[in-house]
């Protein structure tokens, strides 16, 4: 019996959505097909890949409007920022293609009188990508574009929430004439999905998501002996200096805290602030957030749109209550925001003073519009509380001092540590997690190295 599965619109909780789940025989054809791809592709030159890839973005662009409707409608987010995810994964595409070169070429070591020696980078084989639904093109874009163009072929399972995200990426590489059965997609159970995982065919599982999804794939994929990049959120924090330009840092850690209704895995959650300008930072702070629309996300003038999920607003508002039982101040009237309803997935932006570590919305990851501030003493205050955290994806200093924000940032402990800025992947740099943000790294030149496996040549050359 075909099994279907459905996709409920956070903008009013109807079936957007309703797909065919892929069955055993499925799973199969595909695997097969990937694997008969892959041989043929590995041997093709990286500038042929390069030609694919980059035929791929010419596609994807053309196809703008209807990605960002789409967009929209699976997971909520205001209508007139679904472009920037376009700009995004095209960005990051073009980043990967920059660096394909000179990441993948062969290594020579120190010659050797009567020798020759280097190491090839080759692909894995098939690489599993599972990425999360919050920004469902630039996570999968992450693995899914360095893959091909290391010579790997791509299956990708992407979430139930946003599963047209994969069959607009499939129609992107078809029109770009890529070979067959080098991308495909999958849509699966969760038991289905570790099926896969378990498959001797299957080189290398990248995967989005939760710290429990993260040990869920971990856990599967320990019965083998591959490779798996588990990227699984964070509690991101900002530290706010003495010398900071509070309009710039103002404006951005609000930006940083409710874009995407502050679901993002490097979303700003917990704010320090200097005391000598703590007052003036959160009267503006305050003040920039009650400026929000919210509303329905196809509507151009709404800057914040529901939350994905009903169970994600649920915890939102859980923490909230638990932190302000717990003695916290909530500095944001709801009455400003009318849509905000409880029962729906639709909350006001919030901004929560007096908070503390003891408090849920302070420690663990809230995934939602809502950000804690507390004042700090000094540096080392503020740097024992970034700390203080289960998780370490981003942080951020606000400072005009170079200097010292280097100096902090190496007691940090966190994968990307930002000055003046928060909230971005830059496709040159590594997108890395420590603690439980999890392991491996997309992006960069490094990226490329989970993606391959060093083989070594050793020639001894007889005259």
């Amino acid at each position: 019996m075909e099994q279907t599965f459905k996709v409920i619109s956070p903008i009013d909780s109807s079936i957007y959505y309703e797909g065919k789940l892929h069955n055993s025989s499925d799973i199969e054809t595909t695997l097969k097909l990937a694997e008969k791809a892959q041989l043929e592709w590995r041997e093709t030159s990286i500038s042929k890949r390069k030609s694919y890839i980059s035929k791929f973005v010419d596609a994807f662009k053309n196809n703008e409007k209807r990605i960002c409707e789409e967009l929209t409608w699976q997971m909520g987010r205001p209508i007139k920022y679904s472009p920037g995810e376009v700009r995004g994964t095209i960005e990051r595409t073009l980043g990967m293609l920059d660096l394909a070169e000179s990441s993948l070429t062969d290594i020579f070591v120190e010659e050797k009188e009567g020798f020759n020696r280097y190491i090839k980078r080759e692909p894995l084989g098939i690489v599993f990508v599972v990425p999360a639904w919050n920004y469902p093109y630039l996570i999968a874009v992450n693995s899914i574009v360095p893959a091909l163009l290391a010579g790997n072929a791509v299956i990708l399972r992407h979430s139930a929430q946003t599963p047209l995200v994969a069959e607009r990426f499939y129609e992107a590489f078809k029109q770009s004439g890529l070979p067959e059965g080098l991308f495909q997609y999958l849509h699966l159970t969760h038991e289905d999905t570790s099926k896969v995982i378990m498959d001797s065919r299957i080189n290398f599982v990248a995967f989005t998501g939760s710290v429990k999804g993260g040990y869920e794939i971990q856990k599967v994929a320990a019965n083998r002996f591959i490779g798996v990049g588990l990227e699984l959120g964070g509690k991101d924090p900002a530290y706010v200096m003495p010398d900071a330009d509070l309009n710039y840092a103002v404006e951005n850690l609000v930006d940083g805290s409710f874009f995407n209704s502050g679901q993002s895995c490097c979303g700003i959650e917990r704010i320090y602030v200097h005391e000598s300008v703590y007052d003036k930072f959160v009267s503006g702070f305050i003040d920039l957030t009650k400026t929000y629309k919210l509303g329905n996300p196809l509507d151009p003038d709404t800057t914040l749109g529901p939350v994905a999920k009903r169970s994600g607003a649920e915890l939102v508002r859980q923490h909230i209550k638990q932190a302000e039982d717990a003695g916290a101040r909530a500095m944001i009237d709801e009455s400003l925001f009318p849509n905000a309803k409880t029962g729906t997935n639709y909350l006001a932006p919030q901004v929560l003073l007096d908070v503390n570590h003891k408090m849920n919305v302070m420690y663990d990851e809230t995934f939602g519009p809502v950000v804690g501030i507390m004042k700090v003493k000094n540096d080392d205050e503020a740097l024992k509380l970034m700390n203080d955290s289960p998780y370490g994806l981003t942080a951020s200093i606000w400072t005009e001092n170079q200097d010292e924000a280097i100096k902090i940032g190496n007691q940090v402990n966190t994968g990307t540590w930002f000055m003046n800025r928060c909230d971005y992947l830059d496709p040159y740099l590594s997108w890395v997690g420590v603690k439980d943000s999890g392991r491996g790294c997309s992006l960069s030149k490094v990226g490329y190295e989970q993606l391959t496996r060093p083989k070594s040549y050793h020639l001894k050359i007889k005259h």
